[in-house]
């Protein structure tokens, strides 16, 4: 298959590398979306990635209990420069040059965060992971990707979930549900449709940046979505008129 993007953004969230395990990381799924990655960078893309840390711990999740908010929030970011570390780990064992850069300060395990530096690995075929989300509280690791994809000039954002894309309604709880195969972000956020924050959503519209919803999970899918099959999950962007698939 032949790529239709040359610099691409995965958005993966945390509760991705737990697997079937009810917390923290499975490093067999971590080595799958490490196969899975290679497979699109042998293809001549140049990939970064944004890792969420919900699998460890979360900011407004119910682990966080009566801690402050902020605090919280950057605990969320440590747990997110662990997974990093563990998919970079998954990856350079498949012989994937990698690096993680962090939006907060962790010389021992990342490089800070610089924006050319970050564009230099890319041109040079390396994997950049971006950890500790914007390095702020208050703010999601989904405006991370959306922000890190503009900063580094990404054709798209790719956002890794566990359904085939968006739907009308929760597909796990109302099977009447129908996907979306285009929409806008405009009704993405009229119709309160829980893909990525709001913040992370108007981003993307101000800079015209396209986000692709798939199951990460179907082996082979994000090959698809780099070759441009808008079949396995839902396509956002400006001018797309919402079209729900059976």
């Amino acid at each position: 298959m032949k790529p239709v993007f040359d610099r691409i953004l995965l958005k993966l969230s945390g509760e991705a590398l737990m697997g079937g395990q009810s917390y923290g990381i499975d490093t067999a799924v971590a080595e799958s979306v490490a196969r899975e990655v290679k497979a699109v960078h042998e293809l001549g893309v140049e990939v970064a990635i944004v890792v969420g840390g919900g699998n460890i711990f979360r900011g407004v999740s119910k682990s966080a209990g009566n801690m402050d908010r902020a605090a919280a929030d950057y605990i969320g970011m440590l747990a997110t420069v662990m997974n990093a570390v563990v998919l970079q780990d998954a990856l350079e064992k498949l012989g994937v040059y990698t690096r993680v850069m962090s939006a907060i300060d962790i010389p021992q395990l990342a490089e800070p965060f610089i924006r050319r530096r970050a564009i230099r690995h890319l041109e040079k075929k390396r994997v950049v992971i971006f950890a500790a989300g914007t390095g702020n509280p208050y703010f999601t690791t989904d405006s991370a990707a959306a922000l890190r994809a503009c900063e580094i000039g990404a054709n798209v954002i790719f956002k890794a979930t566990k359904v085939d894309g968006i739907y009308t309604a929760d597909p796990m709880k109302d099977p009447t549900a129908k996907r979306f195969e285009r929409i806008s972000y405009q009704e993405v956020l009229e119709k309160h449709l829980k893909v990525m924050d709001s913040s992370a959503i108007s981003l993307c519209m101000d800079n015209d940046l396209p986000i692709m919803v798939f199951n990460m999970k179907e082996p082979g899918n994000i090959i698809k979505a780099v070759s441009g099959d808008l079949s396995i999950g839902t396509l956002v962007s400006l001018n797309s008129s919402a079209t729900g698939a059976n």
